[in-house]
């Protein structure tokens, strides 16, 4: 990661953390208004091959201990109200600001692996883990709704596993090697601005 690119996440994600206080805080207030805690969702992801680190969420499911992989249409039943509303507009997603502070991750870049598809692909994620993860990127935009199709249909967790691993890694992977290849601010800044109109204008 260059020392611009580093420089802007900062500024930005301090920028955002002030301008948006009020509607996390709100959000914060609604969730243990409605449901109680815990208010956030912290997943293990990668930042290197090697090495992993918290990633932040707001809570949209109900709580089950033994939860792992990537959501299917197998937890669709667990998805509460308020968490698809905040699914539909990303807000889940904010709290992940503080990942970007925290320097685990970038506002454009891949999106941050599971440790199993980390240790299942080693070679391939050597490779796209070489660009910082992000909350956005190339491959999130164009495979976001092909992966949230393809794995609705799935009825198991073995299912989900097997779709994700052959449907959606290699596609993704793919565009974040291309993004990798042509990164820049003036991409980076082409990519968030894409990211909040695809977000809104639905």
């Amino acid at each position: 990661m260059t020392v611009i690119k580093r420089a802007f996440d900062i500024v930005f994600s301090v920028w955002l953390l002030l301008f948006l206080a009020p509607v996390i805080l709100g959000v914060c207030i609604v969730m243990l208004i409605q449901g109680g805690g815990p208010v956030f969702y912290f997943s293990e992801r990668m930042k290197t091959v090697d090495q992993g680190f918290l990633l932040w969420k707001f809570r949209t499911m109900t709580v089950v201990e033994s939860d792992t992989g990537v959501s299917g249409g197998d937890k669709d039943a667990r998805i509460t109200p308020l968490g698809a509303r905040l699914r539909r507009y990303r807000l889940d997603e904010l709290p992940q600001l503080i990942n970007i502070l925290k320097g685990d991750m970038s506002f454009v870049g891949p999106r941050p692996p599971l440790r199993q598809y980390v240790e299942r692909f080693p070679d391939l994620y050597r490779a796209v883990l070489r660009s910082r993860p992000g909350v956005t990127g190339l491959a999130t935009l164009h495979m976001h709704q092909f992966e949230a199709r393809v794995l609705a249909e799935c009825q198991s967790r073995a299912e989900t596993d097997r779709v994700y691993s052959e449907r959606c890694v290699p596609r993704k992977a793919g565009l974040d090697l291309i993004y990798q290849r042509h990164q820049s601010i003036c991409f980076d800044c082409v990519l968030i601005a894409d990211t909040v109109k695809r977000v809104f204008v639905k």
